[in-house]
C-alpha cells in the first residue's frame, strides 16, 4: 500500500475517534450516552494515538464544531426527554455493502438514527472496482452486464493476470493507456450506455444512491478542511434528516435534496485517456477516473468517483474552528 495512502487511512481513523470525544463532551451532560466499545472504537483510538498532539487538537476543534453543526441540524439529539443515545463507529467492511457511515447516531425509544460519514481532506465518492469477475451493473444497479461486456473486458485482465504472476509493475508496462485504461473505460461506457438505455428509472434511482454510499440512507458528509473549516454536507434523498422534534425545530434548516431525472452524456474527459464524465440534469456531473492504485500490476482497476457538479441549491454549511 502507497504510504500517502497508509497515512490517509491512518489520518481518516484518527479524526473518527476525535468525532468520538467531541460527541461525548457535548452530549454527556445533556443525556445518558453508551458509545459502543467494539474494534471500530479500538482501531480508531490506536490511529488517534499515533498522530502528534498538535493534530490532535486540530482534529477536535474540527470534530467539535461539526458536531455542534450538526446538533444544530438535528434537534432530537439534545430535545425530548432523558433517554438513552447510542454512538457507535461502524466496522469498515459495512462500507463494501454499500454503506459509507462512520458514525451512528441512534435513539433506540423513538426508532430515530442518524449516520455521519467522516473525511479527513478530501470528498470523493465510493472507490469502485472493475475485473473480468465484478458484474458492476449488478453491484450498482441490480441489473446483470451483458455477455458482450465481459467477452470485451476479458482478454485485458486475462493479460494483467499475466503481468501479475510474473511480477510486472505498472510503470513497466509499455501503451498501457491505449492497450488497458482506454479499452476497459470504452466497454464501461458502452454498457452503461446499454444498461441505461433499457431501464432508464432505475439506473436514475440507483446512481446517485450507490456513488453516494448511502445504501438507501440519508446522511451526513463531514469533511475536516486544512483552512480550519470544518465541511457540512448533508446528503438528504430521502427527506429523512432535519426533523423537528415535538418542542423544537432545528436551528438550521434545509430541504430534500434534488436527484437527476435524466443523463445528458458519459463521454472521455477532453485530453484525457483515463476519465469518463457523466453529465445529468438538475447539476449533477460525477467523473470517473480509472487507475491501478497500486505499484505492481493487480487482477482488478479502481475508479476514483468525484462529485464535479451538484445542484445549485445542494445545502452545505462551512463551519470555522
Amino acid at each position: 500500500m502507497p504510504k500517502s495512502t497508509i497515512k490517509s487511512t491512518i489520518m481518516g481513523k484518527a479524526y473518527e475517534y476525535a468525532c468520538i470525544i467531541a460527541i461525548e463532551k457535548l452530549l454527556k451532560k445533556i443525556r445518558p450516552l453508551d458509545i459502543i466499545k467494539n474494534s471500530s472504537l479500538k482501531i480508531a483510538l490506536d490511529r488517534y494515538n499515533e498522530v502528534d498532539e498538535k493534530t490532535q487538537k486540530e482534529m477536535f476543534k474540527s470534530a467539535t464544531a461539526g458536531i455542534k453543526a450538526i446538533i444544530q441540524m438535528e434537534p432530537k439529539i439534545i430535545e425530548d426527554g432523558k433517554d438513552k443515545l447510542t454512538v457507535s463507529l461502524q466496522p469498515d467492511n459495512v462500507a463494501k455493502g454499500g454503506d459509507i457511515r462512520d458514525i451512528l447516531i441512534i435513539r433506540r425509544s423513538i426508532e430515530w438514527e442518524i449516520g455521519i460519514s467522516v473525511k479527513h481532506n478530501h470528498a470523493a465518492l465510493k472507490h469502485s472496482r472493475l475485473s473480468n469477475k465484478l458484474d458492476f451493473g449488478k453491484v450498482w444497479f441490480g441489473i446483470n452486464c451483458s455477455e458482450n461486456y465481459f467477452n470485451e473486458i476479458n482478454p485485458i485482465f486475462n493479460q494483467l493476470k499475466n503481468y501479475k504472476e510474473s511480477g510486472i509493475l505498472w510503470e513497466e508496462i509499455k501503451n498501457k493507456y491505449e492497450k488497458i485504461y482506454i479499452p476497459i473505460l470504452n466497454a464501461f461506457k458502452n454498457e452503461f450506455d446499454l444498461l441505461y438505455s433499457k431501464h432508464q428509472k432505475t439506473i436514475i434511482e440507483k446512481l446517485i444512491f450507490y456513488l453516494l454510499g448511502s445504501n438507501g440512507r440519508d446522511y451526513y458528509k463531514m469533511i475536516h478542511c486544512k483552512n480550519n473549516k470544518t465541511k457540512i454536507q448533508p446528503f438528504n434523498l430521502l427527506g429523512t434528516l432535519n426533523q423537528a422534534t415535538t418542542s423544537k425545530k432545528p436551528e438550521i434548516i434545509f430541504g430534500k435534496t434534488p436527484l437527476p431525472t435524466k443523463i445528458i452524456s458519459l463521454l472521455f474527459k477532453e485530453n484525457s485517456q483515463t476519465t469518463l464524465e457523466l453529465t445529468m440534469n438538475n447539476g449533477w456531473a460525477i467523473s470517473f477516473r480509472i487507475h491501478s492504485a497500486a505499484t505492481k500490476v493487480e487482477t482488478s482497476l479502481k475508479f476514483d468517483i468525484q462529485l464535479l457538479g451538484q445542484p445549485s441549491d445542494l445545502f452545505y454549511k462551512d463551519v470555522e474552528w
